[in-house]
C-alpha cells in the first residue's frame, strides 16, 4: 500500500489508511466521503499494478448521475494522480430485470473499476470488492444487501459510506448494530472542521435554516419522526374503530383516490365519505398483479355503490389509459393526477394538514396501513427541492398515495359544500354535480 497521491484531512487519512475488510463510514454532508473512498480504490489498483496483479472494484451509487460523479470526480482524477494509464468506457449492462448504464475503467495489469446505479440486480451481478456510496439513500437497501453479501463472501472487501437518512434501511441497521465485524468511522461537521476542513459552521447552520436537517445531515443524528412525514402518534390520533366499514356509509358525498400499480406495486382504491368537515375512510381495495380489466371492475363497483363527487387517479405511466377510460365513463367527476415533485408536495402537504387537524379517520389497528403511512419520508433533492420517497418493501407507500389522492379530490371542490336535493338523502348519480353549491 502506498501513501495517498493527494493531500487529505485528518479524518480522511484515517479512513484511507484503514484497510479492514468491512468498513463503514458515517460522514457529514460535503466532507469528501466519496472522494476519499474512490482514492482508496485507485490506490488499491496502483498497488496491484506494481505487483503485476489485478483487482476488481464495483461502485454502486444511488443513481446513474451519482455513479458518473464517482467516476468523473473521483476515479478518473485519482488514477491520473497516480500516473495510471486508464481506458474508460461506457456500456449498457444487462441484468435479469433490465438494462443499466455502466461506466468502467480498465487499468494496467487487468484491473477494472465499474460504477453502476444500485439495485438488487446490479448488486448480484459482480464478484468483486464493492463500494456502496450513500447507502442510506439507496432504494431497496435490504434487497440490495441480500443480493450483495453472497457476492463478496469469497474474501472481497466492502466499503459503505453515507449520511444518515432516518431510522430505517440497511445502513441504519448496520451502523447501529452491536458487533465487532465492522470498522466504523464517524465524522460529524465538528470533527471534520477540527481536522482541517475549511467550513464556517455557524454560516452552514444559518444557511440550512432547518434544525432537523442540520441535526441529521451535519451532526449525524438519526431522526425517526423528524424524517417520517407522518409520525406514528399523528397516525394513531386519526384512527377510529368505525372507519373502514362500508356498512356504516351514511349516503354522503365520497371522494376516491386511486393509485395505479400492477407488477411490483399495489393497485389501491380508497373511498372517503365527507361527514361535516371530516373525511371518514369507508373502504379500501387492494389488488396486486391484477389485470386492467379487474382493476376497472373494482373502480366501477366503487362508483356504483357510493355517491362519488370526485375521484383522483394516478395518471403517471400506465395510468394514462386508465384515466382516459374512467373519464369516458364518468366524465368530469374523474381527474388524472401526474405524479411530479410539485404535485406530490401539494398532496402530501394537504394530507399532513388533514392528519394534524384530525379531519380524517382511518381504520384502527391496521398494522400494514399504519406502517405504509409512516414509511413516507421527505428528503431534500440536489437542488434543495423537497422530494417524497418510501423504502420499498412489498409495496411503495401505495396506500398512502391513494389516501392523499382522495384528500386531493376533496380539496379540489374549492370550498363548495354538499346540499342534498330536496327530499332525497343523496342525489341520483346523474345529478351529482348539481349537489355542490358555492360555500
Amino acid at each position: 500500500m502506498s501513501g495517498p497521491a493527494v493531500p487529505l484531512y485528518g479524518y480522511q487519512q484515517r479512513w484511507f489508511l484503514d484497510r479492514s475488510r468491512f468498513k463503514l463510514g458515517k460522514f457529514a454532508r460535503q466532507t469528501g466521503k466519496t472522494f476519499t473512498t474512490t482514492l482508496e480504490i485507485a490506490d488499491d489498483a496502483f498497488e496491484h499494478a506494481l505487483q503485476s496483479r489485478r483487482t476488481r472494484w464495483v461502485i454502486l451509487s444511488r443513481g446513474e448521475r451519482q455513479a458518473r460523479e464517482a467516476m468523473n470526480e473521483g476515479i478518473y482524477p485519482h488514477c491520473k494522480a497516480y500516473g495510471l494509464a486508464i481506458q474508460a468506457s461506457e456500456f449498457d449492462w444487462q441484468g435479469d430485470t433490465g438494462s443499466y448504464r455502466a461506466l468502467e475503467v480498465s487499468l494496467p495489469g487487468g484491473s477494472r473499476i465499474t460504477a453502476l446505479p444500485a439495485n438488487p440486480d446490479t448488486a448480484r451481478g459482480f464478484s468483486s470488492n464493492v463500494f456502496l456510496d450513500e447507502f442510506a439513500f439507496h432504494k431497496d437497501s435490504d434487497a440490495i444487501w441480500k443480493a450483495l453479501f453472497p457476492v463478496i463472501s469469497a474474501g472481497w472487501k466492502l466499503r459503505i459510506t453515507s449520511t444518515p437518512n432516518g431510522k430505517s434501511g440497511k445502513f441504519y441497521e448496520l451502523d447501529t448494530a452491536n458487533d465487532t465485524t465492522w470498522s466504523r468511522h464517524v465524522v460529524d461537521i465538528y470533527q471534520a472542521v477540527a481536522d482541517g476542513l475549511p467550513r464556517d459552521i455557524d454560516q452552514l447552520r444559518s444557511g440550512i435554516a432547518d434544525e432537523d436537517a442540520w441535526a441529521q445531515e451535519y451532526e449525524l443524528k438519526y431522526l425517526d419522526e423528524a424524517s417520517a412525514w407522518l409520525s406514528y402518534d399523528l397516525i394513531a390520533s386519526c384512527e377510529d374503530a368505525d372507519a373502514g366499514r362500508p356498512d356504516l356509509y351514511q349516503g354522503g358525498p365520497c371522494f376516491v383516490g386511486r393509485d395505479i400499480g400492477r407488477r411490483n406495486d399495489l393497485h389501491v382504491i380508497t373511498v372517503d365519505e365527507l361527514i361535516g368537515d371530516v373525511l371518514w375512510e369507508r373502504e379500501r381495495i387492494e389488488q396486486k398483479r391484477a389485470t386492467f380489466a379487474d382493476m376497472d371492475m373494482a373502480f366501477d363497483d366503487v362508483m356504483a355503490r357510493y355517491n362519488v363527487a370526485r375521484a383522483c387517479i394516478d395518471q403517471t405511466g400506465m395510468g394514462e389509459k386508465v384515466v382516459e377510460d374512467a373519464q369516458r365513463r364518468y366524465g368530469g367527476r374523474v381527474e388524472g393526477v401526474l405524479f411530479t415533485s410539485a404535485s406530490k408536495l401539494i398532496m402530501a402537504t394537504e394530507g399532513k394538514q388533514r392528519f394534524e387537524d384530525r379531519r380524517c379517520r382511518i381504520p384502527a389497528g391496521d398494522v400494514p396501513y399504519r406502517a405504509d403511512l409512516h414509511k413516507l419520508r421527505k428528503i431534500s433533492g440536489p437542488t434543495g427541492t423537497p422530494r417524497f420517497v418510501a423504502e420499498r418493501d412489498e409495496d411503495h407507500a401505495d396506500r398512502t398515495w391513494a389516501k392523499f389522492l382522495a384528500f386531493n379530490a376533496a380539496a379540489g371542490m374549492n370550498g363548495a359544500r354538499w346540499k342534498p336535493l330536496s327530499g332525497q338523502p343523496s342525489a341520483p348519480r346523474s345529478d351529482l354535480d348539481r349537489n355542490w353549491i358555492p360555500a
